[in-house]
């Protein structure tokens, strides 16, 4: 997936959710906001980290020599 493909499915997953949680407080479901608004800013949350490029400035594991041929 491209990355204008990506920007338009971020733009349409933020829009039905974001719609949804608005069209819920318009009909006055503002407990059922309250209870889903953790899984409403973690839904948010995920598709911001995965829209964003990888970058290689992350921690790096060090390599680690193989065992010899007589180590256990």
């Amino acid at each position: 997936m491209n990355r204008k493909q990506r920007a338009a499915a971020t733009v349409l997953v933020l829009m039905v959710v974001l719609g949804w949680s608005t069209a819920m407080a318009a009909m006055g479901h503002a407990a059922l906001i309250a209870g889903l608004a953790p899984v409403l800013g973690l839904t948010v949350s995920q598709v911001i980290r995965v829209t964003r490029p990888v970058t290689g400035s992350g921690p790096r594991a060090e390599s680690v020599p193989d065992k010899e041929d007589g180590a256990p």
